[in-house]
């Protein structure tokens, strides 16, 4: 039996199935684990031995899961420091610029915001074209009321 784990936006953060999540990187994280375990029928009868390594094996896969979601997330915080510093932005508004202009480039939020920490640490690398313009005064504004 396999259900679908679905992820959808909530007012107090991330809803994935039944849980809650305060911000998109773990409801990912926590998406990945919960389709993993919804995802696979109950195992046949087996050995002791096999069920050690098969647990042992399913853990490694979910720390690697968790290392991958903690460096995106330290990577995406670096990003928004950033651009908070060079528009003087909130970082809930800078995080609203970064994922915007992701999402209007179709591309994903932690590819983003590896180049904008990459022009950070390199003078000879620019910010990504939409990041580089400062945002209108009135969209900063109307961020700030709602940030």
């Amino acid at each position: 039996m396999s259900r679908d784990v679905v992820v959808r936006r909530s007012e107090r953060g991330w809803q994935v199935g039944d849980e809650q999540a305060a911000d998109l990187t773990s409801a990912m994280v926590l998406a990945d684990l919960l389709a993993a375990d919804l995802g696979s029928p109950a195992p046949p009868p087996r050995s002791a031995r096999r069920a050690e390594e098969d647990e042992a094996a399913r853990l490694a896969v979910t720390v690697a899961q968790l290392e991958h979601a903690l460096a995106a997330r330290v990577r995406v915080e670096q990003a928004i420091g950033v651009l908070a510093e060079r528009h003087r932005l909130r970082p809930r508004q800078a995080f609203d610029l970064l994922r915007s202009v992701a999402r209007s480039g179709g591309r994903r939020v932690i590819e983003m915001a590896e180049d904008v920490v990459d022009s950070a640490s390199n003078p000879l690398l620019r910010l990504p074209g939409e990041l580089a313009r400062k945002p209108p005064p009135a969209a900063r504004q109307r961020r700030r009321m709602t940030g």
